[in-house]
């Protein structure tokens, strides 16, 4: 027997994924601040691109616990 759907904890669970991620994202920015003259060009160019990807994620969060909360 399949287990009904249980949602009433998907705006918590979004949350803890934001705070989740904005914690590695500012971690990242962090590192960039202190080594950014000690790793190539390269490197840098990969946190930054997934920087981006983050707050892409963070907005689709965002946007979902909205949707989720008007439930």
């Amino acid at each position: 027997m399949a287990k009904p759907d249980d949602r009433s904890n998907n705006p918590a669970r979004l949350q803890n994924a934001i705070d989740h991620t904005l914690a590695n994202m500012n971690e990242a920015e962090d590192y960039l601040d202190e080594h950014a003259d000690e790793i190539s060009a390269v490197d840098k160019q990969n946190i930054e691109e997934k920087n981006q990807r983050r707050q892409q994620a963070i907005n689709g969060f965002i946007e979902e616990k909205k949707d989720e909360q008007n439930v």
